[in-house]
């Protein structure tokens, strides 16, 4: 039984793309196949978060939905599950960082700076440009991926994505 993220076209036509977008593991989680092997599905971790992001994904797993805000990597969801689903809290969460596509407002010449209001490690910067709208810089060393940007961006132009991918 294959447990990874659907995204057939049964999902498309029920308008699951574009409500699970943001969606992404845990932070701490094993890799999607021994975390969906071993999860119960009891619901501890998503009542368990604070920020109230954790989710119902595909297949009744939990995972976290950016678009409602941030992880502030509290651990609770940690904390709360019985099982043995995560790596420890000693080391990173997850190695992703934000991601910004072209739909981004500055890109299209719009003075927009929401990313960097809602980016509590100041890993997003607008630089000034000569003759246009300073437009989004990373710093991916400084990016937690905690996604406080997603949420933030009016456009939805932010994805969090694996250190290296592309949005």
């Amino acid at each position: 039984m294959d447990t990874a993220p659907d995204l057939s076209r049964r999902r498309w036509l029920k308008g699951g793309l574009t409500s699970q977008h943001h969606v992404q593991p845990l932070p701490w989680a094993l890799d999607w196949p021994a975390f969906t092997a071993q999860c119960t599905r009891c619901g501890d971790c998503i009542q368990a978060c604070p920020e109230q992001i954790i989710v119902v994904a595909d297949g009744g797993f939990p995972a976290i939905d950016f678009s409602k805000g941030e992880c502030t990597f509290c651990t609770d969801c940690v904390s709360a599950c019985g099982e043995p689903l995560f790596y420890s809290t000693e080391q990173a969460p997850w190695q992703q960082v934000a991601a910004f596509s072209h739909a981004c407002l500055a890109h299209q010449g719009v003075h927009c700076r929401s990313c960097e209001d809602s980016c509590e490690p100041r890993a997003i910067r607008f630089r000034p440009r000569l003759g246009g709208v300073s437009v989004p810089e990373l710093e991916q060393d400084a990016c937690t991926g905690c996604g406080g940007c997603v949420a933030a961006c009016p456009v939805s132009a932010i994805s969090i994505v694996k250190e290296g991918g592309a949005a």
